[in-house]
């Protein structure tokens, strides 16, 4: 996608929605990185579903920790990989109580050291808690970064700094959640919506889902 087209893409998104926000449910940084932590493979929906019980009794890192594990788990069992998930999220929490006074860090290699924080979830909390311009590449990034031209790449951290380079500067900080957004309810992956689609006439993407023209048939006078 030539550099003309980019602009025209996301100012295109912004018009549409221009304060994207990501659709998990949190009220604090820590509620966050809690939510985006036991969002891997899982759905928004049912991370919300699952932190609007826990949170109620548990959000900070010194309640979860005194909530306990096996309580822990039985409030997020209905997500996926919920066992190693919460001991991820306990090991989080000791370390924020025991290094950070119980504040989330904004530097990237702080929050890399939390367990189950990985490049991607530590873009998230820069990025929507801190207001930073990363990408946090997950496979709807990908996957649309990659169909419509806007950055190749055969590896999330390729098409991240594809991303980082190629995103016109004035809407980095929401390109991360309109990417994300628009992966997730149009440019979906076995079935685009390529018609209701308002970015379509800007996307690289060969085999749009658009429906077919029937020729017209000129009529000929009589005579």
């Amino acid at each position: 996608m030539k550099r003309d087209l980019i602009t025209l893409f996301f100012e295109t998104l912004k018009q549409a929605n221009p304060s994207p926000r990501t659709e998990l449910e949190y009220s604090s940084v820590f509620e966050l990185l809690c939510a985006v932590l036991l969002s891997a493979q899982a759905t928004d929906v049912g991370v919300n579903k699952a932190t609007k019980v826990l949170f109620a009794v548990a959000n900070t890192p010194q309640k979860i920790l005194d909530l306990g594990l096996d309580q822990l788990e039985e409030h997020i069992k209905t997500i996926g990989l919920y066992k190693s998930k919460a001991k991820h999220l306990m090991e989080t929490c000791e370390i924020l109580v025991t290094q950070h006074n119980s504040v989330v860090p904004d530097q990237r290699e702080l929050l890399e050291a939390l367990a189950g924080v990985g490049r991607k979830t530590a873009n998230v909390i820069l990025n929507v808690a801190f207001n930073q311009p990363t990408m946090a590449v997950d496979t709807h990034i990908f996957r649309v970064s990659n169909r419509v031209g806007l950055a190749k790449g055969k590896t999330p951290l390729a098409v991240e700094l594809q991303l980082l380079k190629r995103v016109p500067a004035q809407y980095m900080q929401h390109a991360h959640n309109w990417l994300i957004l628009h992966g997730r309810y149009i440019c979906k992956a076995r079935s685009p919506e390529c018609i209701s689609c308002q970015v379509s006439q800007y996307c690289d993407f060969k085999g749009k889902n658009l429906p077919q023209k029937t020729p017209q048939i000129s009529k000929r006078s009589k005579g």
